[in-house]
């Protein structure tokens, strides 16, 4: 039997039931897989990308018990887009300007000036 993958795809996150195989995507009820930031849209710290890594197991465990659906992982993809858009508000993250199509999509970038 074929085992269907769940997903949730917002801008900036996705996840998936399924962990990581030799680089390829196997379907795993058990385990929640966040690609973030498919499209290279900012520029990642290590302590920044932690950050959004630490927020996704709060909210993981915070669901821990309840049905896994995709309104579920809908809403901690919604959660982790909103963290990314406040880490960009207070100027913790940048764009990236070799970003394949730079359209700001978080708003405009945050300068000294502005914040």
């Amino acid at each position: 039997m074929n085992e269907t993958l769940l997903k949730c795809t917002t801008r900036h996150v996705r996840i998936f039931t399924a962990r990581v195989e030799n680089n390829d995507l196997v379907p795993d009820p058990d385990q929640l897989t966040l690609d973030l930031d498919p499209d290279n849209e900012f520029l990642w710290t290590e302590s920044i990308t932690k950050e959004i890594q630490q927020r996704f197991q709060e909210l993981v465990a915070s669901h821990a018990g309840g049905e896994l659906s995709d309104y579920n992982l809908r809403r901690i993809g919604s959660e982790l887009e909103g963290t990314i858009r406040q880490l960009l508000q207070a100027g913790k993250l940048s764009y990236n300007p070799e970003c394949r199509v730079l359209n700001y999509s978080m708003g405009l970038p945050r300068t000294p000036e502005l914040l």
